[in-house]
């Protein structure tokens, strides 16, 4: 694949009013192709075993991910699958289950496949004792064999993280951690139900990187109740001073129909389509003086990190946690709602608790959900990946990947594609489409022209502004 370069990444993008009504609709973020709302309940017809087949017969590295649910508290613009709780002894029910899961997986999966990747999500992670995160070290590296470079990272909420929890993450083999900040301002950590103070998260930042931890991301959230462009160029400054390797900068998804707990917030004023624009605008201006790359959506990383140097060569990956070193690789995932990803197929745990565990005291892998991919699917995974991570696409090099005429196939997408050309989202190059800084920012409505399913499930989703 012919190599990119990010490095001059310090551009001004500008949004007119009538660009941002124009692009301002649901669309989604594309951590996975189709979307999990085309995922469909299994019966009779559409079975567990149809879901596990390509992963019985699969050979190569894995990437895990096990969902803790736990938090002390609720925040409220959270979508995330959580129990609420301060109950850590619960913890240890789950873990007996999660320890079960694993075990029923075994029989499905090919012996000696190498673990490049581990992952730990939530809820929170740190909701877990010390002596809970080495039982579920020792479970994990029971069942499994890590590759001696593997990336193990962990989510982690600093207002209940404690230094022993720190460094029960680290004996696991913890080597990136993430935290989330969100905002630094008191006013929106009120009106979110989220208080935090700077203190607690400089603090938190010394443990990590007193035990060792490599990589530190922070989480922001602009688009909350009470922010402005002001006060969150204000937050991005401070965060600054962490000095994170990654940032990853979310939009906030306003879904209250999904999420009853999101109505809270509107009690408080709402940042406007245009203001939420020059929030992202001047914090990808800020990143870029600074000496960070935007990576795509929502990611930013210093021009030193290993995200960029994937990028370049076109092996960076999307998926549910976000963007990956690891291209190429399934992903088993474990707990209450959690996704696993094979070459041809989803699968999704039970969402509700109870009754993954009533499932797995029977025996059986609590799957509630999955998706089987289609040819068409697997070519159009393939290129909104590619748009989302590489920034272009080649269109020989795509035909010849997946044995198609790559402009005879999408040329309704092609033809759909000009009218964001005209509007500076992107370009045609004589060997393709490149995305150009503007559409970085929109980079989910550059993706959208090339989903079969956006029509009939839209409504489903936050807008892309």
């Amino acid at each position: 694949m012919e190599s990119i370069s990010l490095a001059n990444d310090t551009v001004s993008p500008r949004l007119n009013a009538d660009l941002v009504r124009k692009y301002n609709r649901p669309a989604p973020r594309y951590t996975s192709y189709p979307t999990a709302l085309r995922f469909r309940e299994l019966d009779e017809e559409f079975t567990k075993e149809a879901l596990l087949l390509d992963l019985e017969v699969s050979e190569g590295p894995l990437s895990l991910y096990f969902h803790l649910p736990y938090c002390r508290s609720l925040c409220w613009f959270c979508g995330c699958a959580k129990v609420i709780s301060t109950d850590t002894s619960l913890a240890d029910r789950y873990l007996d289950f999660l320890e079960k899961e694993v075990a029923l997986y075994q029989a499905h999966l090919q012996p000696n496949r190498p673990v490049v990747q581990l992952h730990f999500g939530g809820g929170t992670p740190n909701f877990l004792t010390p002596a809970q995160i080495d039982r579920l070290g020792a479970l994990i590296q029971e069942h499994f064999a890590f590759a001696e470079d593997a990336e193990i990272s962990a989510e982690f909420d600093p207002r209940t993280l404690s230094q022993e929890q720190v460094e029960a993450f680290r004996r696991l083999g913890v080597n990136r951690a993430s935290i989330g900040v969100q905002d630094v301002k008191l006013e929106v950590q009120e009106a979110v139900h989220r208080i935090q103070p700077t203190e607690t998260n400089v603090e938190v930042v010394g443990w990590l990187r007193e035990a060792g931890i490599g990589s530190l991301n922070v989480d922001l959230v602009y688009g909350l109740p009470c922010q402005t462009p002001e006060s969150f160029a204000e937050t991005l400054e401070e965060v600054l001073s962490y000095d994170p390797d990654r940032l990853a900068i979310f939009s906030y998804a306003h879904v209250p129909w999904s999420k009853p707990a999101q109505k809270i917030l509107e009690k408080n004023p709402m940042p406007s389509a245009d203001e939420k624009i020059e929030m992202l605008i001047q914090t990808v201006d800020t990143l870029a003086k600074r000496g960070y790359a935007h990576i795509g959506m929502d990611h930013f990383s210093k021009r030193s990190d290993p995200l960029v140097a994937a990028q370049q060569v076109g092996t960076l990956q999307r998926n549910f946690q976000g963007y990956s070193l690891h291209a190429n690789v399934e992903i088993l995932a474990f707990g209450m709602s959690s996704i696993s990803q094979s070459s041809g197929a989803f699968r999704q745990n039970h969402k509700d608790l109870d009754t993954y565990y009533e499932m797995i005291s029977k025996g059986e892998i609590p799957l509630q959900k999955g998706y089987l991919l289609t040819f068409d699917d697997q070519i159009r995974r393939e290129v909104i990946m590619r748009l989302m991570c590489d920034l272009r696409l080649d269109f020989a090099e795509r035909s010849e990947a997946n044995g198609i005429d790559f402009s005879v196939y999408f040329a309704e997408e092609i033809k759909a594609l000009q009218e964001l050309e005209e509007d500076g989202l992107v370009r045609f190059t004589g060997k393709g489409l490149e995305v150009l800084p503007l559409g970085r920012l929109l980079i989910r409505n550059v993706a959208n022209v090339f989903d079969a399913y956006s029509d009939r499930v839209s409504k489903g989703f936050s807008k892309a502004i």
